[in-house]
């Protein structure tokens, strides 16, 4: 292929903004020192991202999740929440191996308040006064 043109690439990859994406940062990772996966022929980096993407010798799909780990700074776990009743569980165990040490009471005891307490003491809140400092 002596040039390569969008129409090489778009049935490969249909959104043209997607497509300058990937070849960008697939540019700049040839630019970092990665290894290209056909023959320059003498082309910049631009040309030979376009190339691979047209040959297919790299994966659009790949690029694209290459990209998004690239722009992530902070890549968030998504572990699930351990059980309320597990955690006063564990912690019960906890304080009774350390209240043969420390003396301390066996049970935990949380203070409990029904829906009907609770609404009632947020109706009881006023809200505070308003002062000319603001």
């Amino acid at each position: 292929m002596a040039r390569v043109t969008v129409e090489d690439c778009i049935d490969k990859v249909e959104n043209r903004f997607e497509l300058v994406l990937l070849a960008s940062h697939r540019a700049r990772l040839i630019s970092q020192g990665a290894s290209i996966t056909i023959d320059r022929d003498n082309d910049k980096n631009p040309v030979v991202a376009l190339r691979e993407i047209a040959d297919e010798t790299l994966s659009p799909d790949d690029l694209k999740e290459d990209l998004i780990h690239s722009l992530q700074k902070h890549v968030e776990v998504d572990e699930p929440e351990p059980d309320p009743a597990s955690l006063i569980a564990a912690g019960a165990a906890a304080a009774a191996d350390s209240e043969e040490q420390d003396d301390l009471p066996e049970t935990i005891t949380f203070d409990q308040m029904s829906e009907e307490e609770l609404l009632a003491g947020i109706e009881g809140l006023v809200p505070p006064e308003k002062s000319d400092d603001y």
